[in-house]
């Protein structure tokens, strides 16, 4: 109860005096709001990134392809495509036939608008059911391509960023004419994207096989009966994934390097946070001397004066991570950007802003060790010297 009491009595003398030592407490706020504000803002790439891949995902989407497939490089046959359409589990659409799709990928390019870099564009090739296994998909100008034809339809962000896929343009594929015959809306996904035949698709670029069959199950908790109706077939090689899953590969390169970015950027920017605060301390507590031995002489143990220390520095590392916090969401959230060709906006979410509080609670903690133990073993020659 003793050190209860001294440390109340000497962490509301510290509160007291902060007004006093405003110099030296609006450095550890500032150094603390910078650190935190750009490491929430940083982490706000990965979790708009994630929030941009994940947005689409069903949980009753299954992705089927081939074993050890990776992405679009599988190989799934004609004859496996026909299977996998006629396996248990399968939903059904109006008319009985079951909603799946196949696709294949094809390379294609397009041209920034705004400064004509040429990039990467994916193509896809679908069956006709896509709108069923993809109910997203929502229409918002011309049609559907149609089966045999070389026609495609393209995302409106395809049309928006990119010269050649707005409605009627012609693009030339392997020695083919393709017509831009429709635009669509697929919900939260900013992505430029463009849809054709599949048929016609490996037709073009002299295919054989399908790179993966896209299906919508009869409900999300069917995985494991689908998944053992691949397996219990031996014409099949094929593996299932829930659609999840697939994405998450798909994108772990891409989200391991913003972590990556994101915390070393974050982790230099706390250690210079913590040295500021370390160095402010040490002048509190330097223009406290002789209150603290006179403290100490007057009976006032070392482990109140240390806990008193740290508390006032995690206490004042907390006003810093909310500024922090609050700029970064001010500042940086919905704010697209386009790291690596992707496309996203920027998400500071309670999650990310719960992570920047703890890192700043942390370099309080560790930017007063130092200063709490100089605190508490100020001598108490100094206060007779002083009187």
């Amino acid at each position: 109860m003793r050190l209860v009491r001294e440390f109340l009595a000497l962490f509301s003398m510290s509160l007291s005096g902060i007004p006093q030592r405003a110099g030296p407490a609006l450095t550890i706020v500032v150094g603390v709001a910078c650190a935190v504000g750009v490491l929430v803002s940083m982490l706000a790439m990965g979790s708009g990134a994630r929030r941009e891949e994940l947005g689409n995902v069903r949980a009753d989407r299954v992705v089927v392809t081939s074993l050890g497939a990776h992405g679009f490089d599988g190989s799934i046959s004609r004859d496996e495509a026909a299977a996998v359409e006629s396996l248990p589990f399968i939903r059904k659409d109006r008319d009985g036939r079951p909603v799946v799709v196949t696709e294949t990928a094809a390379p294609t390019r397009g041209s920034r608008r705004v400064s004509g870099r040429q990039v990467f564009v994916p193509l896809l090739g679908a069956g006709a059911a896509l709108t069923e296994v993809e109910p997203e998909l929502r229409m918002t100008a011309g049609r559907m391509f149609r089966r045999g034809l070389h026609e495609l339809i393209a995302s409106e962000v395809c049309a928006r960023e990119f010269t050649g896929f707005d409605l009627g343009d012609r693009r030339s594929l392997r020695g083919f004419d393709w017509t831009v015959v429709g635009l669509f809306d697929e919900g939260v996904s900013r992505q430029c994207i463009v849809y054709g035949d599949v048929d016609s698709l490996m037709s073009s670029f002299d295919r054989n096989d399908y790179t993966r069959v896209v299906a919508r199950l009869a409900s999300s908790a069917d995985f494991t009966g689908f998944s053992a109706a691949v397996r219990a077939n031996p014409a099949l090689h094929l593996e299932v994934h829930r659609e999840r899953e697939i994405i998450e590969e798909t994108f772990a390169p891409l989200n391991g390097m913003l972590n990556f970015v994101s915390y070393f950027v974050g982790a230099i920017m706390a250690i210079a946070a913590t040295l500021g605060s370390v160095n402010a301390l040490y002048s509190i507590v330097d223009s406290r001397r002789r209150e603290l031995a006179t403290l100490r002489a007057i009976g006032f143990g070392p482990a109140a004066v240390v806990i008193a220390t740290l508390c006032e520095s995690v206490l004042l590392a907390v006003p810093g991570a909310l500024l922090g916090c609050a700029l970064a969401w001010a500042l940086f959230h919905d704010m697209s950007v386009s790291p690596f060709g992707y496309s996203f906006q920027l998400a500071v979410t309670p999650p990310v802003a719960a992570l920047g509080i703890v890192w700043a609670l942390w370099m309080g903690l560790l930017g007063g060790l130092l200063p709490a133990w100089r605190a508490a073993h100020v001598p108490v020659t100094t206060a007779l010297r002083a009187t």
